[in-house]
């Protein structure tokens, strides 16, 4: 998985917990908000000695981070999710799940922050459904910067990120104002699949 980019303080964990701490946290820093030439310089250094389809997709991220300006990224990132009216995407479970915004999934996603005294970030504008915010949240479970059971976190996975995140990182892929992010879509897609299947054989194996 990918190196700490972006510096993550994280207590002591094992590699996997920290790497999947990692991993969202560079998903949610790209998704909250276009990276600066500082944060793609560090991308373009993003490198691993593996050859898994994962580790193919950080490379092609570091080849897109070389690649870009930070002022061209900012501009594609203001087309695919703000745009004027709206973006090409809309990175929110509601809208994902039902086609409208501010819908059940955010009430739903709400309720459970509730439950494991997680609040929405002072300053924070957007609805809590985005996926920046949820791949956030996972990073805190996943570097134990939220007290959480892992029952509990696999449960906030399966709710909130598995029903529709890989769809939305696919439509990422492809969409049409994609140049830098199309390599952040590979990432995600990847990353989803991943954790998808480790949640499902952990729930398998304690069955």
């Amino acid at each position: 998985m990918a190196a700490s980019i972006l510096g993550v303080d994280t207590p002591a964990l094992d590699e996997i917990d920290k790497a999947r701490a990692d991993e969202y946290a560079l998903l949610a820093s790209l998704l909250v908000t276009p990276p600066d030439s500082d944060l793609l310089l560090r991308l373009s250094n993003l490198h691993s000695d593996g050859d898994t389809p994962l580790d193919r997709a950080h490379a092609g991220l570091a080849h897109a981070a070389i690649s870009c300006t930070a002022e061209a990224v900012d501009r594609e990132y203001f087309e695919l999710f703000i745009g004027v009216g709206r973006g090409e995407l809309l990175p929110y479970a509601s809208y994902y799940l039902t086609g409208f915004l501010n819908e059940r999934p955010l009430a739903r996603l709400r309720t459970d922050m509730i439950h494991l005294g997680i609040a929405r970030a002072e300053g924070r504008c957007e609805p809590e459904d985005h996926l920046g915010s949820l791949c956030e949240m996972m990073s805190g479970f996943a570097g134990n910067h939220f007290t959480v059971r892992h029952s509990e976190e696999r449960d906030f996975f399966e709710r909130h990120l598995e029903p529709w995140a890989g769809r939305f990182f696919t439509d990422l892929e492809s969409a049409k104002a994609a140049k830098f992010y199309r390599s952040v879509g590979t990432v995600g897609r990847l990353f989803m699949n991943i954790e998808s299947e480790a949640f499902t054989m952990e729930a398998r194996l304690g069955a």
